[in-house]
């Protein structure tokens, strides 16, 4: 994880575009996933990881190319990978999510994804979407300039991923098979770490991330919150960040002591190495906004100057960053980032009118306990839903019995498009029980439908905010407020001016938020909240984007090499 060194009219736009998608090339990459040790917190521990190393292996291409990844299974369970934010225009067969778009990977086996890559720009990331196993699979997915384009920003010096994640001493997939068992919460995290290194606060003699840099050059930093179930605030002492890009797509630039990344979210940061030569610490926290347990510890790294002597220039806990309730923090810095109109981004086009809304309301509830070892603990057990509805996975994956027409006995296509019961959301809701109900029900629009997804924050279980994440599309955030959405008064106040382009979003408790997007890729694709125990618990559904009228506007046929096998 070392160092390494549009104002046009549309179509002009488009024909830049398709000009560099002409010099577009083709990338290869091997993946063996295999059980290596770690040891971290005075503990030694195998874990399943890529090619041996945590986080994983780091793709670097350019915009417009295409990535084929073998994937080996060398471990002793099957998994799946996913590669996050790329839409896979009429690919969902390389998407990735375990028996949405296809079975697990079964050990020793192996299978190719076919990563195809069209407006993407910036930071990415790819990993494994089968269980918890995405706690040490994963991985940067760098999407560079592609040949004869340039940064909208002066070009930096050099450049460094920074991952965020969370650390177990357990076996993650342990850990899901064991509360699963008894219904209850998996843990708080044991520890939290930056780019593997759980930092100098654990008292274990861990390493610490260190970044150098040279006095006066400007970095830009590819963050990525990898995290299971934490949004971060994350800062450097005595530095201003400068933030350029959300989820591969350029924003307005500002200034800022801070940031705040929820999971499966990726920033584009410049810095600038403008302070006394020394070394000062990059830090990262929880933004934690709900009842559930939390881990509220202060994680460390360095950014070093070169030859600096002499020990750190602050103590971690006096570096400005926002407590772990600051809400406002929170508000106030996602409220900044905005859409910008330079050419290197994807024309704006935000849907006016709108053919299709589909109003959710998201929840955690419990249910009954059906077996003795999580009756032993308490008579319910944790579980998600969305609209009432708890997703169940198949043991078929969605697409292919989509794609074969047979779809009896895998999913059913009537996912309910509001709540079936309007409540006060936001409100008290102690003395009132949701009638939930578990199924595998899909959305299904039609090509090229207007779609508006408005995502409601309800007080049901913990409540507290959300991260939400759709495959297959990017989507601008056109709304957002607090309290219970109004769609007489609330669609006055949406921005459709310069909304950010993201996939993943974050949800404000007691709160909603609203999207928009075309929906013009045909295929099935996952949509799921990005806290882990939230989507091991249910709360996801499925969109199925018909087929146009055309060979190009359809799904393309799965792989002439098959498909993962279910088992």
């Amino acid at each position: 994880m070392g160092l390494s060194k549009l104002g046009v009219v549309p179509w002009l736009l488009g024909m830049l575009f398709l000009c560099s998608l002409c010099m577009a090339d083709v990338h290869y990459y091997d993946f063996f996933v295999r059980e290596s040790n770690f040891t971290k917190l005075c503990n030694t521990k195998p874990m399943l990881v890529v090619n041996d190393s945590y986080p994983g292996p780091e793709i670097r291409v350019r915009r417009g190319d295409t990535v084929f990844v073998n994937v080996h299974n060398q471990g002793s369970y099957g998994f799946t990978i996913h590669w996050h934010g790329v839409k896979q225009p009429r690919n969902p067969w390389s998407d990735g999510p375990e028996f949405v778009t296809q079975c697990p990977i079964q050990p020793g086996t192996n299978f190719t994804y076919e990563v195809v890559l069209s407006d993407e720009i910036g930071t990415l990331w790819w990993h494994a979407h089968s269980d918890w196993t995405r706690g040490s699979v994963h991985g940067a997915f760098v999407i560079l300039p592609a040949k004869h384009e340039t940064y909208p920003f002066h070009p930096p010096h050099a450049e460094q991923t920074i991952i965020l994640e969370s650390w177990y001493n357990g076996d993650y997939l342990q850990l899901l098979r064991d509360t699963n068992l008894t219904g209850q919460a998996i843990p708080a995290p044991d520890a939290y770490a930056i780019n593997g290194h759980l930092g100098d606060n654990t008292g274990c003699n861990d390493t610490i991330f260190r970044m150098e840099v040279n006095h006066r050059e400007t970095y830009l930093l590819r963050i990525i919150n990898a995290a299971m179930n934490e949004d971060k605030f994350f800062s450097i002492a005595d530095h201003t960040l400068i933030v350029v890009a959300q989820d591969a797509s350029y924003v307005q630039r500002f200034a800022t002591d801070y940031i705040m990344i929820s999971p499966g979210q990726t920033m584009d940061v410049l810095v600038h190495a403008n302070q006394n030569i020394g070394q000062y610490y990059m830090v990262m926290r929880n933004f934690h906004d709900s009842a559930a347990r939390s881990n509220n510890n202060i994680t460390t790294g360095v950014f070093r100057y070169k030859n600096s002597v002499g020990g750190l220039n602050s103590n971690a806990s006096l570096v400005k960053l926002p407590l772990p309730n600051d809400t406002d923090a929170t508000s106030s810095f996602v409220s900044r980032i905005r859409n910008t109109r330079v050419r290197q981004n994807p024309r704006l086009n935000v849907p006016r009118h709108i053919d299709r809304r589909v109003y959710v309301a998201i929840a955690t509830t419990s249910i009954n306990c059906t077996n003795p070892e999580c009756l032993a603990v308490s008579p319910t057990r944790f579980a998600a839903a969305m609209n009432d509805v708890i997703f169940q996975f198949p043991r078929i994956d969605i697409l292919q019995a989509y794609y074969n027409r047979s779809i009896n006995g895998v999913f059913t296509k009537d996912f309910p498009l509001e709540p079936p019961e309007f409540y006060n959301f936001t409100g008290e809701l102690s003395g009132i029980n949701p009638n939930v109900s578990m199924g595998t029900r899909a959305v299904t629009l039609n090509y090229g439908e207007a779609v508006e997804i408005v995502f409601q924050a309800t007080q049901f279980g913990a409540g507290g905010s959300h991260p939400l994440h759709l495959h297959g599309f990017s989507f601008y955030k056109v709304g957002t407020g607090s309290g219970n959405f109004n769609n007489v008064t609330d669609p006055k106040s949406y921005n459709l001016v310069d909304p950010p382009l993201i996939n993943t979003v974050h949800v404000p408790a007691r709160g909603w938020v609203a999207l928009r997007f075309f929906a013009n890729n045909p295929g099935v694709w996952f949509m799921h909240c990005h806290l882990e125990r939230h989507s091991s618990w249910g709360m996801d559904t499925v969109f199925i984007v018909k087929n146009g009228a055309t060979a190009e506007t359809s799904v393309r046929p799965p792989p002439a090499t098959g498909m993962p096998v279910c088992s």
